[in-house]
């Protein structure tokens, strides 16, 4: 079998409040395959976007490992990190996270400028992201002149056009009605089956979580089993 592409040993992460400290994740250990649309659910204050910005190298743990691509994310430093992360990780946000002045082509175009892509190569790959989400004919409009769905959909493709391994989703679908919210919904499942896209996306939604492939479970900063989720003894995955 091949080795799996996100492997989580042992990972711990806490915050300190004065000079309390106060656990978010205790011992956590799952794999994640290549290919694979992973949900993660679990009331607030479960971890589980704790968990999502460790995987994607925003934060550090306190111990553990996490493996992507067999790379240690725990092992580097914080310029290694971010240049791992810009490589490797397309991000999306509930609430977009674009710039208000530009146009959709230059929001999606913002991660290639930190390259060295030229300018063709850049426009090229562009407007690719921008046809896949279905937006061709919207490039040229700012933020104010697209609706939530679209604002959603050109984030999307600012998140892909790296060609990341992986893509990281948190609340994607939280600030946007229902038609829209299914428009995305059915977007991310054509990334991952159409373009085998590894995606990880915390959701409170259940409807969301039923388009995943896998579902797991966060509560108090553990991970539970299919029996703790049905109310048994069973222990921790």
């Amino acid at each position: 079998m091949s080795s799996p592409m996100v492997s989580i040993r042992s990972l711990s992460k806490s915050y300190r409040r004065g000079s309390q400290i106060i656990p978010v994740l205790e011992e956590i250990s799952f794999d994640i395959a290549e290919g694979e649309f992973l949900a993660l659910m679990g009331p607030s204050g479960s971890g589980k976007s704790t968990l999502l910005n460790l995987i994607a190298g925003i934060d550090q743990a306190d111990s553990g490992s996490i493996l992507v691509n067999g790379v240690d994310l725990t092992r580097l430093d914080d310029s290694s990190l971010a240049r791992w992360r810009a490589g490797q990780v397309g991000f999306i946000f509930q609430f977009y996270n674009l710039i208000p002045v530009l146009t959709a082509f230059e929001n999606v175009e913002l991660p290639l400028l930190l390259t060295s892509m030229s300018r063709r190569k850049r426009h090229e790959h562009v407007a690719t992201a921008l046809s896949v989400v279905g937006l061709a004919d919207r490039m040229e409009h700012r933020p104010s002149e697209l609706s939530g769905g679209q604002q959603q959909r050109v984030a999307i493709a600012r998140a892909i056009v790296t060609d990341p391994s992986l893509l990281v989703a948190d609340e994607p679908t939280g600030d946007l009605d229902r038609v829209s919210a299914e428009e995305i919904l059915q977007l991310m499942e054509q990334l991952n089956r159409s373009f085998n896209k590894t995606i990880i996306m915390v959701t409170h939604d259940p409807r969301a979580a039923e388009r995943a492939r896998r579902l797991l479970h966060l509560e108090k900063g553990l991970l539970l089993s299919p029996a703790q989720e049905a109310g048994g003894p069973g222990p921790a995955l």
